[in-house]
């Protein structure tokens, strides 16, 4: 049986797309008959296949004030080297990467740690080839060695500009490992062939998304559990924190106090995650506020509930919550960056709206709500394409291939 160790920032629900994105490819692989292990900084599952990386050490913590004060976030996490030595990663065949960059992996490692397994690394986002940031927005540094940082906020925030620094020892990294990477984006397969990372193989996998348990339930019944009207129409979103730039909670604010009253008065939106009512209150629009939640089953129920998911997102690379919308039945509004239109295709399963451009974004909404049949074609689309690219078996099986095939190599 082969055995693969996941090495990520979470085990599983807890820290975000990334990790969530690790969990079900986990899954999935041990529905296909393949052994699992997963070496996490952060903790929830009481299975003893997952075990926590030691963080924390006094020689460690000096180290980051130091590297953090110089604009190098991760290089401090020495005990990365002894995973070398972890029982988990003597019982592996091969390795695989996904989230690393929170603080709690030294990427200086990789080298040690492929030179006597192969490896693959899952990029969840731009991390992986450019001198800090998850996400560079128009900056294209990254492509010829990054320094004069334009976003030295953006996530991971540097207190110096070492960028040209850590693209350097990320090069060097790479030269000495043995590497395939695997994107989930069309979109990040062609930065990846663009940057560092060519080197390597690069391979297009998409998240898989688990078709059984996001379903398209009665809409009817959905909106009586939650207590919404069904004269109402219901635009559904997953709610970030105001202060994440990235994730648009201004633009939709702008988006949605551009809509006509009078359809302002019919609509209710639902949201989920934190702080989206105070959206939904500024711009003068009912709401449902159903906070943070992990159920599948009430994920389904909401966006089943739902005429539109709407994602006014400034970068992404394939948003989960837009398969699962996408795995519900539930057309898409979003902003036409990233990895998004592999999801949000117009006229077929939603509408894409011109970057930051929100009067594009509202006049989708408004198109979209005002035409019953075009919804309830992409409905059926949207269930279609979900099945057909993205089950989670279908992931699974690719993942297979490549890790047979560098075992066997």
């Amino acid at each position: 049986m082969m055995k693969v160790l996941q090495i990520s920032l979470s085990d599983h629900l807890s820290a975000g797309g990334g990790s969530i994105a690790m969990y079900r490819l986990y899954n999935s692989l041990k529905n296909q008959g393949v052994d699992g292990k997963i070496l996490a900084a952060q903790k929830s599952l009481e299975s003893n296949d997952s075990k926590l990386i030691n963080t924390t050490s006094k020689l460690e913590s000096l180290l980051r004030r130091v590297g953090s004060k110089f604009g190098l976030n991760d290089i401090h996490k020495i005990s990365s080297y002894k995973l070398t030595k972890d029982p988990f990663y003597l019982w592996a065949d091969v390795i695989n990467f996904h989230v690393i960059h929170s603080g709690f992996f030294n990427y200086l490692a990789i080298p040690a740690l492929t030179e006597s397994k192969p490896a693959v690394f899952t990029l969840h986002d731009m991390w992986a080839f450019t001198g800090h940031c998850i996400y560079s927005y128009d900056c294209t540094r990254w492509k010829f060695g990054c320094g004069k940082c334009p976003y030295p906020k953006s996530y991971p925030s540097i207190q110096m500009d070492n960028t040209a620094l850590e693209w350097k020892l990320k090069k060097w990294t790479y030269s000495n490992s043995n590497l395939t990477i695997v994107t989930p984006s069309r979109w990040l397969t062609n930065l990846a062939q663009q940057s560092i990372l060519n080197c390597f193989p690069i391979h297009h996998i998409p998240y898989g998304i688990d078709t059984e348990a996001y379903k398209p339930l009665d809409p009817e019944k959905c909106r009586s559990v939650l207590g919404i009207p069904n004269n109402k129409k219901v635009l559904m979103f997953g709610a970030q924190s105001v202060s994440d730039r990235r994730k648009g909670s201004d633009l939709l604010l702008q988006s949605l106090s551009k809509l006509p009253a009078s359809l302002k008065s019919e609509i209710v939106v639902l949201i989920l995650g934190n702080n989206g009512d105070v959206i939904a209150k500024e711009a003068g629009i009912d709401s449902l506020y159903l906070g943070y939640v992990t159920s599948d089953r009430l994920k389904s129920m909401a966006y089943s509930a739902a005429d539109l998911f709407i994602f006014p997102t400034r970068a992404d690379n394939l948003p989960l919550v837009l398969q699962e919308s996408m795995a519900c039945g539930t057309p898409m509004i979003s902003f036409n960056v990233g990895g998004i239109p592999d999801l949000v295709r117009p006229n077929i399963t939603g509408y894409l709206a011109e970057s930051e451009k929100t009067d594009s974004f509202s006049e989708g909404i408004i198109s979209l709500l005002e035409d019953n049949n075009l919804r309830s074609e992409m409905k059926k689309n949207c269930r279609e394409i979900a099945i057909k690219e993205y089950a989670l078996d279908i992931q699974a099986r690719k993942y297979i291939d490549i890790y047979q095939s560098l075992i066997s190599a």
